[in-house]
């Protein structure tokens, strides 16, 4: 039998057991119970998901491929205290960070965001419309958005960090799966269950080096991993400008617990470690009720800028 036909069958049988003395629901004027309707509209749902299966397992092939050209974090070495976070690199070969560098988008295109500190985005969020029309008339970021976007890319992560032993407690399920759980919470009446969704979205940032600098914070409820991967050639950026992620501890331990992310101001963190901002390499974190971390005002010259692709993957109904 083929996993199409499996993952009929097996909820179909679900719903058979289910006679009309069972269900709590009247009779439709039709003739037809309650779970004979479930049953015909899990024939459609199943029929259509067997599609986007054959759709989707081609697709995920093109993007395994994908993934191997553009970025890996085998590399990926963390620290575990006082919340996961640490470094990839290189995350990419030298030939692919070149051309993702040589299709920078331009500085007129960015959204000034002064409440976060002194910073520049580019992304869904912030100026949605150019940042989908250069990403559509660049094929290197099509495909980066495609692959970012895919179920591959999002559990890759998460794989990645339960190897290192942290473990954030999403389970992936097959599409069968996710269509037996479905089916029950229908059957049970709770049409408003459903897990959290995991998705990912990119953007493009920049910190001018006079000043620019990302204000003491924990990410937003919703996120569950970061990355930032630096962009910027060889020999471009000064170390003396600054520019690194720290990871912060606040010096009151009784404000250290921050879930919903206010801010704070830089005098209030203890510097722990910091991530110099060099080319080609990913730092990566975990969101955490205390995951305070920052970039300090940089002291370089006008025009020069840090720039960075932030990934989010994080969680949605």
């Amino acid at each position: 039998m083929s996993a199409g036909a499996r993952s009929i069958a097996q909820p179909a049988r679900l719903v058979e057991r289910l006679s009309p003395k069972q269900h709590s629901r009247p009779v439709a004027a039709s003739g037809c119970d309650p779970a004979t309707i479930v049953a015909g509209r899990l024939a459609r749902l199943s029929a259509r998901s067997t599609a986007a299966r054959r759709v989707g397992e081609r697709k995920d092939r093109n993007l395994t491929g994908m993934a191997q050209a553009l970025f890996s974090l085998d590399n990926l070495k963390l620290r575990y205290e006082p919340f996961p976070i640490g470094l990839a690199k290189p995350i990419m070969s030298e030939e692919q960070y070149g051309r993702f560098l040589d299709a920078w988008p331009p500085s007129e295109l960015f959204q000034y965001l002064p409440k976060v500190g002194h910073k520049y985005s580019l992304s869904e969020k912030y100026n949605p419309r150019q940042y989908h029309d250069w990403v559509e008339s660049h094929q290197i970021w099509r495909d980066f958005r495609d692959w970012i976007k895919s179920d591959e890319f999002v559990w890759g992560v998460l794989d990645t960090l339960e190897e290192r032993h942290i473990d954030l407690g999403f389970k992936r399920l097959s599409r069968a799966g996710r269509l037996k759980r479905n089916l029950k919470n229908l059957i049970r009446g709770k049409w408003w269950k459903a897990p959290p969704q995991l998705s990912a979205r990119f953007e493009f940032s920049m910190l001018p080096a006079d000043g620019g600098c990302v204000t003491p914070h924990t990410d937003n409820p919703d996120k569950i991993v970061t990355m930032v991967v630096s962009m910027a050639r060889e020999g471009e950026w000064d170390p003396a400008y600054g520019g690194g992620t720290e990871v912060n501890r606040h010096r009151k331990p009784e404000l250290s617990f921050n879930r919903m992310n206010d801010k704070a101001e830089f005098e209030d963190m203890e510097t722990l470690e910091t991530y110099e901002f060099e080319p080609n390499q990913c730092v990566l974190f975990v969101k955490t009720f205390n995951s305070w971390h920052c970039v300090r005002p940089m002291r370089g010259p006008k025009g020069a800028m840090r720039r960075t692709l932030t990934i989010n993957i994080e969680t949605s109904h």
